[in-house]
């Protein structure tokens, strides 16, 4: 995934990037629960950071940011799972899981520089 500077647009990417994946895997009665997890998780990530830039405070938008982070490192937790489903793929979902860790990274230190 190549850098993307704009976090709006990066994490836009980055839920386009995680559907695109699900889309390419077998489902059965445990992937199909772990990929709907996934893709809501990583979805959320770019649809609370518009809610953050539409916060009504700085109190608003720091607890908006913490739901970023929050829910990248759970979309981390999914992908780790996925990667005990779908074991011929961890290239790939390893890819994904750096790229919720960099998101990751980049949340904490917002949230840390508003307080």
């Amino acid at each position: 995934m190549r850098r993307i500077y704009d976090l709006e647009e990066r994490t836009a990417k980055f839920g386009g990037e995680v559907i695109k994946f699900c889309k390419t895997l077998r489902q059965d009665a445990i992937s199909r629960s772990l990929i709907d997890q996934l893709v809501r998780s990583a979805t959320s990530i770019g649809a609370n950071y518009q809610e953050a830039n539409g916060a009504s405070s700085r109190n608003d938008f720091r607890n908006k940011i913490h739901i970023c982070k929050k829910e990248t490192q759970e979309t981390k937790h999914w992908l780790r799972m996925m990667g005990e489903c779908f074991a011929d793929r961890k290239d790939e979902l390893s890819i994904l899981w750096k790229e919720a860790q960099e998101l990751t990274l980049i949340f904490q230190k917002i949230t840390s520089s508003v307080r």
